[in-house]
């Protein structure tokens, strides 16, 4: 399995397995289980999907050992500032059933994500967490935490799929060494991505589906992706890139699908940010 090292040296597969919208516990642990049969060695989850118990329970039921599994989980909005960040870790830690997590994140730009990232720092200095990073910070907000903390992040995780590329943020990432992690790499099947035309005729020289393609393209671009899926044939096909490689034209082609605006979520929309999550929020 392709890893990538992280700007504090920690390594991290480059491809996981994401449980964002699987609330069913039974359906999310069989689904965790199923990744990690299938070879997955990367799970994503989050304090706000409401199913970190269950994604514990499969890695417990799935006997492989537990340094050999990097766990990644977020601490969202309501859980914003210093010590309810710390409450909400702990009770991260409790449902994985774990007393580290490999990646702690900050779910969203919002709140007092200043006293959180202060907390994580002191988690990631005691070691109960390996690397800290953020999700869906756009670049001034990025910047301003890199300016105003000691640790740069290890990664932002974004909404990325050839639809949503977000160059310009990536850009200002690179600068700092900081790696992009995808969520909704299949744009949640928006714009006819699985028939999509380029994708298909790409797919169609190497025996591999849109799906595929996608993925391999976000692997040669060294972007680590979570996708998702409670479909065992899916959860396999998704695992099965490593055997061939798209080329530069291909590689440009998919380039080109930009349109240079996101699909799914506005992240400076605070009511769309919890409507996607359905939680309901109290000022």
């Amino acid at each position: 399995m392709d890893t990538i090292q992280l700007n504090n040296k920690v390594t991290m597969p480059l491809l996981g397995f994401g449980v964002f919208q699987i609330t069913d516990q039974e359906l999310c642990e069989q689904s965790v289980l199923n990744a990690l049969n299938t070879g997955y060695r990367m799970i994503d989850t989050a304090a706000s999907y409401g199913n970190e118990e269950a994604v514990g329970n499969a890695i417990n039921k799935s006997g492989i050992a537990r340094e050999d599994i990097f766990i990644s989980s977020k601490v969202w909005i309501q859980d914003a500032g210093y010590e309810k960040t710390m409450k909400s870790f702990e009770k991260t830690l409790h449902n994985l059933q774990t007393d580290y997590v490999d990646l702690y994140l900050i779910h969203m730009p919002y709140g007092d994500y200043h006293g959180s990232w202060r907390a994580m720092e002191d988690l990631y200095r005691s070691g109960r967490v390996k690397a800290i990073g953020v999700c869906n910070f756009l670049e001034d907000r990025l910047v301003d935490l890199i300016l105003s903390h000691e640790i740069v992040p290890v990664i932002n995780q974004i909404e990325m799929h050839p639809f949503c590329q977000q160059k310009d943020l990536r850009t200002v990432m690179q600068q700092y060494h900081i790696k992009t992690m995808a969520w909704a790499p299949f744009a949640e099947g928006n714009n006819g991505i699985f028939t999509n035309k380029t994708l298909a005729e790409i797919g169609v020289k190497y025996g591999k589906s849109p799906a595929q393609v996608i993925l391999r393209w976000f692997r040669q671009n060294d972007i680590i992706t979570i996708p998702k899926s409670i479909r065992l044939e899916r959860i396999q096909e998704n695992f099965m890139v490593d055997d061939f490689a798209l080329s530069g034209e291909d590689m440009i082609q998919i380039e080109h699908m930009d349109l240079v605006e996101s699909l799914i979520l506005e992240i400076q929309n605070l009511d769309e940010v919890y409507r996607l999550h359905k939680i309901q929020f109290e000022q």
